[in-house]
């Protein structure tokens, strides 16, 4: 049974690519990330990600997603699709208006949360906590003009422990306010397996100027159900500096925050992702190179800590993508 569940995603794109005349395949490729890791001074050979992506057409106006990563079990008795980041439908009803429905990422606002996972070494503690950031579901999208699109959402909440019955929604927009300024705010009501309903508010905001860009996230969260409720919200901000189509420097750090009251009468936390009592501060930076001026082959390094372990974490490595169908 193993073997086939392996072997069901590269039956998928064989199947696809065999079928280009009757079905569009736009791009096939597999990409990973791997190196060396070094806590507390033990060095590490490891493999963190390899993705399988599809993209395509079946008609001109429907189109669809494939993300799956393929080194994690394909199948698991409470959530079968627990290694399928994305498999979606989008269908552009009108050039404004689209609809998608499947397995969709579920946008909550800001960059951090935003960012495709293996471009990322190291987290907030919000989305480090959440272990799958997909969901089943659908969203509406209208796109005014190319600058701004805004969507609403509804999907299965990502506080369900295993509870098929919580839910989640989100309203939130892909905006710019002027030609350095973009945004990606976003309002969210989220359910757990307890039914503590929670409320989100992000606001992520990017800043460019020439080769530098400066990103900078705010979260507050707050359960709906609690009448005297204390702080709890993160920060996140990133400097990127692009020198040329080859190299790229960052540096990153934030805060994540909650409140020790901020729990029912039986002593559940109300937040589930940041639990009551955290007051959590990260920081580091890294490097990138992109030896042929594209994202098909990154070198990477990046070193960071935090005021909980006191200890260094870095890493050092490789990425790379290898195309099928381009």
């Amino acid at each position: 049974m193993k073997k086939k569940l392996l072997a069901a995603p590269l039956a998928f794109v064989l199947a696809l690519v065999c079928a280009q005349a009757q079905i569009k395949v736009e791009s096939v490729f597999f990409d990973t990330r791997g190196g060396v890791s070094l806590t507390g001074g033990q060095p590490d050979l490891y493999a963190d990600y390899f993705n399988l992506h599809v993209r395509g057409q079946l008609t001109p106006t429907l189109k669809y997603q494939l993300r799956q990563r393929l080194n994690m079990p394909l199948h698991d008795e409470q959530n079968p699709l627990n290694a399928t980041d994305i498999l979606r439908l989008t269908w552009d009803i009108t050039p404004q208006w689209s609809f998608e429905a499947g397995k969709l990422p579920v946008y909550m606002g800001g960059y951090e949360w935003d960012d495709v996972p293996i471009d990322v070494y190291y987290w907030s503690d919000f989305c480090n906590t959440i272990a799958q950031i997909y969901g089943l579901g659908g969203a509406l999208w209208w796109k005014p003009t190319g600058s701004q699109q805004l969507y609403a959402q509804f999907s299965h909440s990502l506080l369900h422990l295993w509870n098929p019955y919580v839910f989640a929604a989100a309203v939130g927009w892909y905006g710019q306010i002027f030609s350095w300024w973009k945004t990606i705010w976003g309002v969210n009501w989220m359910d757990d397996a307890l039914h503590h309903h929670m409320a989100y508010v992000s606001l992520g905001n990017r800043f460019e100027a020439g080769p530098v860009a400066l990103e900078l996230d705010a979260m507050y969260r707050r359960s709906l159900i609690q009448k005297n409720a204390g702080f709890d919200g993160t920060a996140v901000a990133r400097l990127e500096v692009n020198i040329g189509p080859k190299w790229s420097f960052f540096a990153k750090g934030g805060w994540d925050y909650n409140d020790v009251i901020n729990k029912d009468q039986l002593g559940n936390p109300f937040d589930m992702t940041v639990l009551p009592g955290t007051n959590y501060f990260f920081y580091g930076a890294g490097a990138e190179y992109y030896p042929l001026g594209s994202p098909d082959v990154r070198l990477h390094a990046a070193a960071w800590a935090d005021n909980r372990e006191k200890q260094l974490y870095a890493v050092a490595g490789l990425t790379f993508r290898l195309h099928l169908v381009k």
